[in-house]
């Protein structure tokens, strides 16, 4: 019979089969707005389970540590940033005092002695990779603790982020995985029961559709059409709006709509605090005047878009808890089969040392909302 050690030898490598277990890692997650991020200061924060320390330098870089101090594993960002005599700054350990540079070198140990040898800047917190673009702060989540070297791409760029600064910006946490999140997030036939309002969707507005899809960059496109008759809202807009809506891994769904020469961007970026928790970040960006002149009036139906499907969310928080075997009904529910797909095919992708090989083809889907 064969010992632990063998038996472990001969499994595959893990991977997450089911809906509702794993991450995608080796990818960019919107970490923060820039405007989140003040000079000067650092926060706490959690990022698929690892404890983040995320600030701004005085002099405009963003870092960000793991929040555990290697000495006793008191938190970081309980500490102070302090300024160093070579002019960068660091973050102060609040326990011994230990400070950690934003490159996550050492750069004091208080305790020790003039005379002792050790060269403190061997020792190290894991630092996570960020860039700032667009307005937003993207973190790159590694699937090696140990890794410290430049990703190999950068985060997506977003098409249609005009206008300036977001014309609206909302967050929720949901209490459930990502992965139950972005069903939601993706799923197009929730409208007429989750949303059922006057100035967007009545439950007798139901009619088939038609809808084209491509494969895109790590996901996939419903390509760009005039949106359906019973979308009301579309109608502030003016003109003939024409709407494409792209989804991409790890979690990112964003409609690009375009009246003329007038663009409106809606950006949901889903970020999973921990295996039980994801935040929904919802951010719009336009240059259409409807967005100014109508703003008070936009931003509290989409602030009450958002949470309706948190109600929704909690509705079903104890039902996903043991994460079941879950049903999956024709073409309004292939959206979601082809997020599962697509992360199967990640996660496959980065074990096995290969180029993603899209699952998704080009097809048209249909079904009632």
């Amino acid at each position: 019979m064969a010992d632990d050690a063998q038996m472990l030898a001969l499994r595959p490598a893990s991977k997450a089969m089911r809906v509702g277990e794993g991450f995608v890692l080796d990818a960019w997650y919107v970490a923060a707005l820039s405007s989140e991020l003040k000079p000067g200061r650092m926060e706490s924060r959690e990022y698929l389970g690892e404890p983040v320390v995320i600030g701004r330098t005085r002099a405009g870089p963003v870092y960000a540590l793991r929040d555990v101090c290697p000495h006793r594993a008191a938190k970081l960002s309980a500490g102070k940033v302090r300024a160093e005599a070579d002019g960068g700054e660091s973050v102060e350990c609040p326990y011994h005092g230990w400070r950690f540079r934003t490159d996550g070198a050492c750069a004091k140990i208080p305790a020790l002695t003039a005379d002792n040898p050790l060269d403190v800047a061997k020792v190290r917190v894991r630092t996570y990779p960020l860039v700032e673009a667009q307005g937003l702060v993207w973190i790159w989540m590694s699937s090696d603790p140990r890794f410290d070297g430049a990703p190999p791409g950068p985060p997506p760029v977003i098409p249609g982020v005009v206008g300036g600064k977001p014309k609206l910006v909302d967050h929720l946490d949901y209490d459930i995985h990502i992965d139950h999140a972005v069903l939601g997030l993706i799923d197009p036939a929730h409208g007429p029961f989750v949303h059922r309002q006057w100035w967007w969707r009545t439950g007798a507005s139901q009619h088939e559709k038609h809808k084209a899809f491509a494969p895109s960059e790590a996901g996939f496109t419903m390509t760009r059409h005039t949106p359906s008759r019973n979308s009301k809202a579309y109608a502030i807009l003016g003109g003939q709006p024409l709407t494409e809506i792209t989804f991409r891994l790890p979690g990112l769904r964003w409609e690009h709509v375009r009246v003329g020469e007038r663009q409106v961007l809606a950006l949901s970026a889903m970020t999973p605090i921990n295996a039980g928790k994801t935040r929904m970040n919802q951010i719009i960006w336009s240059d259409h005047p409807a967005f100014t002149a109508l703003h008070p009036v936009i931003r509290l139906a989409a602030r009450a878009f958002l949470r309706q499907d948190g109600r929704i969310v909690a509705a079903q928080a104890r039902g996903l808890r043991d994460n079941p075997a879950l049903m999956w009904m024709g073409d309004a529910d292939q959206q979601g089969l082809w997020y599962h797909q697509l992360k199967r095919e990640w996660n496959a992708s980065r074990r096995e040392a290969r180029a993603f090989r899209n699952p998704v083809e080009e097809t048209t889907l249909r079904w009632r909302t």
